[in-house]
């Protein structure tokens, strides 16, 4: 359960975007923000576009703005752990860029821990220092993000990205 979750520390964000569509973005914010270094106001800082529309209803924002709302909402929770699934699933270009670089400075400056799971990897790899890669449920691949990358054979096979 949700509760559960967050008292566990996780910040949980699922493909299906779970906000609140008839409350406004700082209504989603504030309802969910527990104590710590994360308050609404880091949470605009970091996600201008949503300090812009702070009065707006979940349901009048774009599909790449209620992502940003969901990640928002999971780091306002203060959590250990960042457990991200999907998150530049269906996203226009513009959106992933800033959605990415949010996840980047969480993940890379922040120190924050995280999950994340992808399926465009050359855009998630650069930003994390260890990767799993599962094919049909079984680990084919742990190890250093970097070496993933650096590996264009393996790229290819296991998740058919590679530049050649």
């Amino acid at each position: 359960a949700p509760h559960e979750r967050a008292a566990a520390g996780i910040g949980w964000v699922p493909q299906e975007r779970n906000i609140f569509k008839s409350l406004t973005v700082d209504e989603n914010l504030s309802a969910v923000a527990r104590p710590g270094a994360w308050t609404v106001s880091r949470a605009y800082e970091m996600f201008p576009r949503l300090g812009e529309r702070k009065a707006n209803m979940g349901n009048q924002l774009s599909g790449g703005e209620q992502q940003m709302l969901a990640v928002a909402r999971a780091l306002v929770l203060n959590p250990k752990l960042l457990l991200l699934d999907e998150p530049l699933e269906g996203l226009a270009p513009i959106i992933v860029e800033e959605l990415l670089a949010s996840i980047a400075r969480v993940v890379r400056d922040e120190g924050m821990s995280a999950i994340i799971v992808e399926q465009n990897p050359r855009m998630i790899l650069p930003i994390t220092q260890r990767a799993v890669v599962l094919d049909r449920g079984a680990v084919v691949h742990e190890g250093a993000s970097a070496q993933l990358m650096a590996d264009r054979e393996r790229l290819d096979r296991w998740l058919g990205v590679a530049k050649h």
